[in-house]
């Protein structure tokens, strides 16, 4: 459980069964400062530096200037506790494609089910309102849940960059995975009938 006070949710944009997303609001920054200068989270992510309070509210008050490429929500159980992010990078309404990115940095949620959902509702929002046509992520190789998560949202294995990222000590292959919207649609008919 963390030590930070549950920020204020920001406005609804989408809700399952377990998990909404939510506006990122600068409430969160308390947690992020958390999250972010974890070892455990972080090794898990692109975020190698420390991070302060201020960087962290420059990124959250420079987020409307990054879209329509680059649009995050914050993860919120529906039972009122923020746990984590989300997000779609790089769009590109040119070539149909875009990156999604993600952190559940409550580590007593990990491996619940969460990140999961909430990539669904987010894919949703990807495919059947921007008409992308497909979804890329990049994983290290170590991270074993966060490779489930993706192949249970439909994504494969579309390449491995050996030795790629270096982390702990060593390098760890970064492991690039991708899901089509054809392939996802079933899926999503599926979790619309349980999670929804």
């Amino acid at each position: 459980m963390s030590k930070v006070q549950n920020p204020k949710p920001g406005p609804l944009f989408r809700k399952g069964k377990r998990v909404s997303l939510r506006v990122i609001t600068k409430d969160c920054v308390p947690k992020y400062l958390e999250w972010f200068n974890d070892r455990e989270v972080t090794k898990y992510l692109t975020t190698i530096y420390p991070m302060s309070e201020q960087e962290e509210i420059e990124w959250v008050e420079g987020m409307p200037k990054r879209k329509p490429t680059d649009v995050v929500f914050a993860i919120w159980t529906n039972e009122g506790r923020f746990i984590g992010n989300l997000g779609l990078h790089k769009i590109n309404f040119i070539d149909g494609t875009a990156v999604t990115g993600a952190v559940i940095g409550e580590k007593d949620c990990w491996g619940k089910g969460y990140g999961t959902e909430a990539k669904m509702l987010l894919l949703d929002w990807a495919f059947n309102v921007l008409n992308l046509r497909k979804i890329n992520s990049h994983v290290l190789g170590f991270n074993g849940r966060s490779k489930r998560y993706s192949e249970k949202c439909g994504y494969k294995v579309e390449a491995v960059l050996k030795a790629q990222r270096f982390r702990d000590g060593k390098y760890a292959d970064e492991v690039i995975m991708s899901v089509f919207k054809a392939d996802w649609l079933p899926l999503w008919e599926k979790f619309r009938e349980t999670s929804l």
